[in-house]
């Protein structure tokens, strides 16, 4: 018997890295999962259509997380295909630098804008059906840079500390209609958004320097490793936990 068994599941970001490893992973473990991606179907359709491969309930969706109208719509046809949502997962995400002094105003809007606003919006759909029912699982994407400094990448940090923020404050508010409000915070993650850092020779250094820094043996870990963690956060396992952060960096914190 699954951990999620009768439970519909939303999660943003869920066509790649950790939010596709923790969409597959909650339907293992029995949850019909809505799939939000950000403009393709086609990425959302194929992330759906294993599930469904598999043997579990998914529906593919698109929506910008930073338009309310899209999120309600895409919430508004989860609910509709599924039924009511008992848990969201907000991995929906973006990690670009941002040196101060050259740092457009664009680029300050696209990374505040989907990493905190896009959390928020997804919480505001779902967080009054949640009320009602007494019952509600919230988990919120962060990241070890949410605490720690990296030069060049303020405002991705400055964005992960908002939402630990976030966090804190709607945990306190909604614990007790029966919410459960928590965060994860990864260090290094094998995603399509580091692939670059892991891949392009410049980028050496960089890793030369986080390994040294990283007492685990490894720098990166996996997206499945983090899809775990969110399994935890997202059933009765973790019912007596409202308002943290768990900290996944492969001891990256205590390096530094």
């Amino acid at each position: 018997m699954g951990k999620l068994n009768g439970k519909v599941a939303f999660v943003t970001g869920a066509t790649s890295g950790i939010g596709e490893a923790s969409a597959k992973l909650f339907a293992k473990e029995g949850a019909s999962v809505a799939v939000l991606g950000s403009s393709d179907m086609k990425k959302s359709k194929g992330v759906a259509d294993a599930i469904t491969k598999a043997g579990g309930k998914s529906v593919a969706l698109i929506g910008d997380v930073t338009k309310p109208a899209e999120v309600k719509a895409a919430v508004g046809k989860a609910v509709k295909e599924l039924g009511e949502i008992d848990i969201l997962m907000c991995s929906a995400g973006i990690f670009i630098p941002s040196p101060a002094g050259s740092t457009s105003e664009v680029d300050y809007h696209r990374q505040m804008d989907i990493n905190v606003k896009g959390t928020w919006n997804a919480i505001q759909e779902v967080v009054e059906s949640m009320k009602k029912r007494k019952t509600g699982w919230i988990v919120i994407v962060s990241s070890c840079l949410g605490e720690l400094g990296l030069g060049g990448y303020a405002l991705y940090g400055a964005s992960k500390a908002a939402v630990n923020m976030l966090t804190n404050c709607l945990a306190i508010e909604l614990a007790p209609h029966g919410i459960h409000v928590n965060c994860m915070a990864p260090g290094n993650t094998a995603t399509a958004m580091n692939h670059h850092l892991r891949t392009d020779p410049q980028y050496q250094g960089f890793l030369d320097m986080m390994r040294a820094r990283t007492p685990s043996v490894r720098v990166y870990s996996d997206p499945e490793d983090m899809a775990k963690a969110a399994l935890y956060l997202s059933c009765e396992d973790s019912k007596a936990m409202y308002g943290q952060t768990i900290t996944l960096d492969e001891g990256l914190s205590l390096g530094l």
